[in-house]
C-alpha cells in the first residue's frame, strides 16, 4: 500500500465530510449512501480532471485503491461476503454512471448540471448549491496538478 493512495483516499473522505454539502437535505440525516455519493462525485472530478497518459497508470492504482478501501469500509459497517460483493458492484456502476454524467461538466448548461447530480443525489434538495460547489471544485482542480492532491490536504 502506497501511503499516498492512503493519504489520497483520507483527502476525499474529509471533502466528503464538509457538512456544507449535506445542508438542505431532505431526510435532515445524511446517510452511508450520501457519503458514498458524494465521496464518488468528488473521485470522479479528479478521474475526470487528470486524465492523461502521463497519469493513466497512477490513476489505476488510485481507482483500484479506493474501491478497495471502500470494501473494506463497507465488511467494517458488517455486510455478509455475499451483500458486499452486490454492493461493490452497484457502487462501481453508479461511479461509471456519474463520470458518464459528468464527462462534459464545462459545457453544459447551469440546469443540466442540476439534473445530473439529481439522478444520483435524490435525497438533496439544495442541489444549486451542490453544482455551485462541484463548478468550484472543477476549476480548482485545473488550477492543480494530481501530485499535489496525493501529498496534501486540498482545502477549496
Amino acid at each position: 500500500m502506497k501511503s499516498e493512495y492512503l493519504n489520497f483516499y483520507n483527502n476525499l473522505v474529509k471533502l466528503t465530510t464538509n457538512k456544507l454539502l449535506y445542508e438542505g437535505i431532505s431526510n435532515k440525516q445524511d446517510s452511508f449512501s450520501d457519503r458514498l455519493t458524494l465521496f464518488l462525485f468528488h473521485f470522479a472530478f479528479i478521474l475526470k480532471e487528470f486524465k492523461s497518459d502521463e497519469n493513466e497508470k497512477k490513476l489505476q492504482e488510485l481507482y483500484d485503491f479506493n474501491f478497495r478501501q471502500l470494501e473494506l469500509t463497507i465488511r467494517e459497517i458488517g455486510y455478509g461476503d455475499q451483500s458486499i460483493n452486490k454492493k461493490m458492484k452497484d457502487y462501481i456502476n453508479v461511479f461509471h454512471g456519474i463520470i458518464s454524467e459528468i464527462h462534459f461538466w464545462n459545457k453544459i448548461t447551469l440546469n443540466e448540471k442540476r439534473q445530473k447530480l439529481s439522478i444520483f443525489l435524490e435525497n438533496f434538495q439544495n442541489i444549486e448549491y451542490l453544482v455551485e460547489y462541484f463548478d468550484k471544485f472543477n476549476e480548482h482542480l485545473s488550477k492543480n496538478n494530481l501530485n499535489s492532491y496525493l501529498k496534501s490536504v486540498s482545502k477549496l
